[in-house]
């Protein structure tokens, strides 16, 4: 048994279900769906019920990067919103428990839809569909009194793009792996074009269809949105944006293979802006801007996904390419830019 798949003790998760009241109903049986660099994600089932917990990494922990917390206290608010997330059990708060922070909610059962081949069982209707049920699904976030479900404290939406672009220039200096000029120049456009004004909401950070759960019978039906870590209180057209932007071909260099999220089989980045506006009933405000710090972000992942791998540190097969994909991101960040 490898450390990734022993992370979770039998024991220990029985006693968080108990101290959250719920009683199993026989012995736990416990099985590794995701690793890696991303947080550790098991089914747990007891033969009666099933649920998901969650833990971070056993090594090389970035804590803004695997904050159980803030997943918890997000998908803990939104239990009574449109917005659809799995319902939460049980939370480690500080690890004193199972040795790590550790979150638990009920398994929800659904597709993951994760690669080009996965979309092949829908017709083009089906998939367009499944393209109005998650933009929906965005602007119902976006429409949640933060106020109103206790998220007030959960971020600073104030001044969130601008902080953004000087993140993501910052986490490009820590990353890079050869000169680019092309990332300065795009940090010093987005920074002389900061929207002075913005709408403020939860985000969730990292919005796409393979971070959701899709009904298993029906794909107009988003069951669960998950992998909330990256998610605060901002600027909700940088979720957007960035939802735009991973349709961009070259995150399939990123991923290391080809998604279904920039399968030409979805919308163009232009009508999914659209289908948003028209949810929202808003105005995309300076979009280009969105779109050029949306790239920025992406090109900078890419970037760090290659560092990683050079440093010893890989994410996954084909992780030294990534950042192949950079100069693509950030050339088209320029062009919206510019």
């Amino acid at each position: 048994m490898t450390s990734t798949e022993s992370a979770l003790d039998r024991d220990r998760l029985r006693r968080l279900l108990t101290d959250s009241g719920v009683e199993p109903a026989g012995e736990l049986s416990i099985e590794l769906i995701s690793g890696g660099k991303s947080n550790l994600t098991y089914t747990v089932t007891d033969g009666a019920s099933t649920w998901v917990a969650r833990r971070p990494p056993t090594g090389g922990l970035t804590p803004s990067a695997h904050d159980m917390g803030r997943e918890w206290a997000v998908t803990s608010a939104l239990q009574s919103t449109s917005v659809p997330v799995a319902k939460t059990v049980a939370f480690d708060a500080d690890g004193s428990v199972i040795g790590a922070p550790c979150t638990v909610v009920e398994f929800v059962d659904g597709r993951v839809i994760r690669t080009a081949a996965d979309l092949e069982v829908y017709s083009d209707e089906e998939v367009a569909q499944n393209l109005d049920a998650l933009v929906q699904t965005l602007a119902d976030l976006h429409a949640v009194d933060y106020h109103a479900v206790g998220l007030g404290e959960f971020g600073r939406p104030a001044g969130f793009a601008a902080r953004q672009v000087k993140l993501w220039a910052r986490q490009w200096g820590h990353v890079k792996t050869r000169e680019l000029p092309d990332v300065e120049r795009l940090v010093s456009a987005l920074t002389d074009r900061v929207p002075e004004q913005a709408r403020e909401s939860v985000v969730h950070g990292d919005f796409r269809i393979d971070n959701t759960i899709v009904d298993a019978d029906d794909p107009s039906r988003i069951a669960a949105v998950v992998d909330w870590e990256m998610s605060t209180l901002g600027d909700p057209l940088t979720d957007v944006a960035l939802m735009c932007v991973y349709r961009t071909g070259a995150f399939d260099r990123v991923l290391g293979f080809s998604a279904a999220w920039t399968s030409d089989r979805y919308a163009s980045v232009d009508e999914i802006a659209q289908k948003y506006a028209t949810a929202t009933g808003s105005d995309l405000g300076d979009w280009d801007f969105y779109l050029g710090l949306a790239n920025l972000k992406l090109g900078v992942i890419a970037e760090g996904i290659t560092y990683r791998a050079l440093s010893g540190a890989s994410s996954g097969d084909g992780a030294e390419k990534a950042g192949e994909a950079t100069a693509a991101f950030i050339a088209d960040g320029l062009r919206h830019i510019s």
